[in-house]
């Protein structure tokens, strides 16, 4: 066996070390001593520009959410339009993105049955028109004097029947009816119509019902009626539906039998009672009434030209004063 003494061990140890310090300054000394050059060197006034090194420039910038909505923080009136006897009033010009009048539509309302715009876009965004619903004892109406069609617990239609009664008619339980079958449950399906309203933009609105009957809870406002109505008109089945004066279906109860159903609308526009100012044509809209409500209505129109507008009148004392509010407003698209 060799032996290597200690000595000698320390004396490899120290060549090794000086061997490597040798390398390294040799290294550092080929390099520029320590001078190292960088091809992006730092300087605290330096501006970085990636197109002189090689790297690819994406010119691009995000959409603000509102750019192509009719936005304001307030009144906007004139003298032409006074909206005196409305709660709250607007008119929206969908292709300049202005507000052409409005009147507290930040104010928080009851919807009445404005709330059925909503339910129909969470309808037709989830189910299929051809998706059968079947009633249950959920569906069920109590208030007294309630709009239904007097759906009774096994009834089954589809959803595209579903759709016109609950837009033309205005049917508190077949609103529910829409709500348990899309949804899976009422509540789950309130969930929806909340979540939508929220990325909407709508945060002054919330739902408690698929109907509008009356809650405490359950408001919104002008302006969030536009934004939900202005989705809902970006559907060809809610404008086909809501540009109807009747409808006629028959749909079956629990044992097969057929059920007739009809309805006329409830807008007095299509019904003949009230006429729009020259130039503008009504491609629908959405009646509601409660007595906590009061009268609403909200409307598709347009000008000669084919330009779109979105008007909404709330909380008026009777019919009538709506209709006659309502017209003032369609005047301003021809000033």
């Amino acid at each position: 066996m060799k032996c290597t003494s200690k000595r000698a061990k320390n004396k490899t140890s120290a060549v090794r070390i000086l061997t490597i310090v040798f390398m390294t300054l040799f290294i550092l000394s080929a390099a520029g001593c320590g001078k190292l050059s960088y091809d992006m060197p730092y300087a605290a006034d330096s501006i970085f520009a990636p197109e002189e090194h090689g790297l690819e420039v994406t010119k691009s910038k995000a959409t603000p959410f509102a750019a192509n909505l009719c936005v304001t923080d307030g009144d906007v009136l004139n003298e032409t339009v006074s909206l005196e006897n409305a709660g709250a009033a607007a008119l929206f010009d969908l292709k300049n993105k202005k507000v052409l009048c409005a009147k507290s539509v930040h104010e928080k309302m009851y919807p009445a049955s404005l709330t059925k715009v909503m339910t129909a876009i969470i309808a037709i965004e989830n189910g299929s028109l051809d998706q059968i619903l079947t009633a249950t004892d959920n569906i069920k109406i109590t208030e007294s004097g309630a709009a239904t069609a007097k759906l009774k617990s096994g009834d089954t239609m589809t959803l595209d029947q579903a759709l016109h009664i609950l837009l033309l008619a205005s049917a508190n339980d077949v609103a529910n009816l829409i709500a348990e079958n899309v949804g899976g449950t009422i509540d789950h399906f309130l969930e929806m119509m909340n979540e939508k309203a929220a990325a909407l933009g709508a945060t002054n609105t919330h739902f408690t019902n698929a109907h509008g009957l009356t809650d405490l809870d359950h408001y919104t406002t002008a302006y969030d009626m536009y934004l939900i109505f202005n989705e809902a008109i970006k559907y060809d089945t809610f404008n086909q539906i809501i540009n109807m004066n009747s409808y006629q279906t028959t749909y079956y109860d629990k044992n097969g039998k057929a059920i007739q159903f009809s309805s006329s609308t409830t807008n007095r526009f299509f019904k003949g009672q009230f006429n729009a100012p020259e130039n503008v044509t009504i491609l629908g809209g959405k009646t509601g009434t409660t007595n906590a409500a009061g009268h609403c209505l909200i409307l598709h129109s347009k000008d000669a030209k084919g330009n779109s507008y979105i008007s909404v009148v709330m909380r008026c004392l009777n019919s009538d004063v709506l209709y006659a509010e309502m017209i003032d407003l369609l005047e301003e698209i021809n000033n």
